[in-house]
């Protein structure tokens, strides 16, 4: 223990001890600044890339990049799941402090630095176009882009619709050539998200051939052919040499390492590994160069920020390595190897895991801790936490120590409504997008480990899947099943409920979502749902009550305020359906339904005056909804404006045929 200690102690305390934001060098003149490229490719191993060492794939396009640019082999980030590892990258800080550790309900504070919003103040041009749903602008990344491009459609909730909530890479290729072909007279900053190594895996022909047996592979194969066509027009246009590109893996995939199949319930390097390669602009010297310097997707903004000349804001926690970049000396103090996922915890209510890498040794703080020496056991498989007790114990200080340095008063993420079409979505993507609610700043050492609840959260995983592709009956049989071994998991009765939802079978939806509620008072969403399904059986004094429940826990709902306003309508409460309607607008002004009802409430109890506004703003929001025309000419009619309603009569019957 004391030859650990010496070793590790000029690190253990100053690692966490980064570098200030108050005397950033600033190494290029603003007028001399490149154009920026950031290309994130979701669940990107890096042992599956040609200049990674595979050598039975092909990627000649990520190869061509490194050739030009500085690889790093020793990448890792934060947290293995797609926002929260996203936005710790784009913020230089971690999940401790940002408080995004998932995507169940929080979305990046509005006063958040972003590397957008900083590179935008000093002029750069910014746009996004990101390949996945759990990106969408609604969760805060769309902070500083003056285009951001999600556009998904979380209106049907059909199996049949799966496509619209991730777009392949040719897609997002397509658009990004689009928005660079306007904006590439002027500095820009780009960021590309590629989705398409996510489970599940379907490359296209000719990769779906090519890679038979490997469609993971084939999938990066496509997005690889897909990069090409950026770096080609990027040469062509004489953009290539003055473009900083930086290409990184947001988290790895399991693959069956350590019975992990896909990312995000544990935090071996299998999901935590990632590649970077930074292509300077120009490359200079630092053309087809390696580097084992241990770095952090957290340091990538304030090194961007640095090598650009942007002052790095005081809140970044990650420390630049530019020098290691141009080829110089390695920094003493770095940003520490911290990992966490809180994905068993969040949605089953299950211990969080939380680890540190340090000096060749991987720690994992669990219910049962695990310790590996990754210079002798590279896969993890040997446990040696009983039997190295004292570097055990020496990082498991350091990782409290981390947890301490970076843990804020309060977290900086602002509570976000998940509506019931965006978590079903995300479902569709792989995602159980519930949670039981709890505080993730705190453990809990007696919850379950991870480790002994694989085959339940497989079996969970499995239950969706049959569930998104209307497989009910074998969906409620593995969660029954799961139920068995834990039968107060208030994941699995809300997915029981749900799937008794899809089946139309609402009695029994509305007496699993019941059980949830009394395991979980507060979950919001469940209320929500036991009251449309109250709503299918006619029950409306029931839906009443449980989307007023709805609303009161989650305030921002506006799909609950506007469900209680229509079951007001049925109950003959007039007065307090306006009233629901008119919270509804407040909550969110650019939901068209909700003006459209509120609009034709009170022209139903003759308050023709307020409705006329209330419609207006309906058919501009919905230009295309042959309803809101309807209702707002026969309101125009009801007070003599003819022409203006024989107007919106023939939009109406416009809208009607194009339907």
């Amino acid at each position: 223990m004391q030859y650990l200690r010496t070793s590790l102690s000029a690190t253990l305390i100053f690692a966490c001890c980064i570098q200030s934001s108050a005397s950033p060098a600033q190494h290029t003149h603003p007028s001399q600044r490149p154009n920026i490229l950031l290309i994130t490719i979701d669940t990107l191993r890096p042992d599956h890339l040609g200049c990674y060492g595979d050598q039975q794939i092909r990627t000649p396009a990520v190869d061509s990049l490194c050739a030009d640019g500085v690889r790093f082999d020793q990448a890792f980030t934060s947290v293995p799941i797609t926002l929260p590892s996203h936005s710790a990258l784009m913020t230089g800080t971690f999940p401790i402090f940002n408080g995004i550790h998932d995507f169940s309900g929080n979305r990046l504070s509005d006063t958040q630095p972003t590397l957008a919003s900083e590179l935008r103040a000093v002029g750069y041009n910014t746009g996004a176009v990101v390949g996945a749903a759990v990106l969408d602008s609604r969760f805060g990344l769309n902070r500083g882009f003056g285009y951001y491009y999600d556009d998904f459609d979380f209106s049907r909730a059909q199996a049949e619709n799966l496509e619209r909530m991730e777009r392949p890479a040719n897609i997002v290729v397509d658009r990004a050539l689009e928005w660079l072909r306007k904006n590439s007279g002027q500095r820009f900053f780009l960021w590309m998200h590629l989705y398409d190594p996510h489970a599940p895996y379907s490359p296209p022909a000719p990769f779906n051939s090519k890679y038979k047996d490997h469609p993971y592979d084939g999938e990066i194969a496509f997005a690889d052919s897909q990069l090409a066509r950026v770096f080609e027009y990027l040469k062509g246009s004489g953009l290539y040499s003055r473009t900083l590109i930086v290409l990184c893996g947001d988290h790895g995939e399991g693959l069956g390492e350590h019975g992990e199949r896909t990312h995000g319930f544990f935090i071996y390097n299998s999901t935590l590994h990632v590649p970077l390669i930074i292509k300077l602009a120009p490359s200079l010297d630092s053309r087809g160069r390696l580097s084992d310097f241990p770095v952090n997707l957290i340091d990538v903004m304030p090194t961007v920020l640095q090598i650009v000349g942007v002052r790095i804001p005081a809140t970044v926690e990650g420390q630049s390595f530019w020098q290691v970049l141009h080829g110089g000396s390695k920094p003493e103090e770095r940003t520490p190897l911290y990992a966490e996922t809180y994905l068993p915890r969040l949605h089953f209510n299950w211990s969080e895991l939380r680890g540190i890498q340090a000096e060749g040794y991987h720690f994992i703080d669990a219910p049962q801790p695990e310790l590996y020496d990754l210079s002798t056991d590279s896969g993890e498989l040997r446990n040696l936490f009983s039997n190295k007790k004292a570097i055990a114990e020496e990082l498991q200080h350091r990782l409290g120590k981390t947890i301490e340095r970076y843990n804020p008063d309060r977290e900086q993420a602002q509570a976000t409504s998940l509506d019931p079409a965006m978590a079903d979505r995300l479902k569709s993507l792989g995602y159980a997008a519930v949670t039981g609610g709890g505080n993730p700043t705190l453990s809990n050492r007696n919850l379950p480990d991870p480790k002994d609840r694989l085959h339940d959260y497989d079996l969970i995983s499995d239950a969706i899947d049959d569930s998104q592709h209307q497989h009910y009956d074998k969906s409620i049989e593995k969660l029954n099943e799961a139920l068995r071994i834990e039968e107060t998991n208030i994941t699995v009765h809300y997915l029981l409920a749900e799937d008794y939802l899809k089946m139309l079978d609402f009695e029994r939806a509305i007496a699993e979502y019941q059980r949830v509620l009394d395991l979980s008072p507060n979950y919001a969403v469940a209320a929500y749902q036991a009251g449309l399904a109250y709503v299918h059986l006619d029950q409306f004094a029931s839906a009443a009550e449980y989307l007023k429940r709805a609303l009161m826990l989650d305030p921002q709902n506006y799909h609950a305020a506007h469900d209680l306003g229509a079951a007001y309508v049925r109950l003959k409460m007039f007065d307090e359906s306006i009233t629901a309607f008119r919270q509804c607008t407040t909550i969110n002004s650019e939901y068209a339904s909700c003006h459209q009802s509120l609009g034709e409430i009170l022209h139903f109890m003759g308050r023709t005056d307020e409705a006329l506004p209330e419609l207006r703003k309906a058919v501009e929001l919905a230009p295309q909804n042959q309803q809101a025309h309807f209702a707002l000419a026969k309101a125009l009619e009801a007070k003599g404006f003819t022409s203006q309603a024989q107007t919106e009569f023939r939009k109406a019957g416009a809208a009607a045929q194009n339907r």
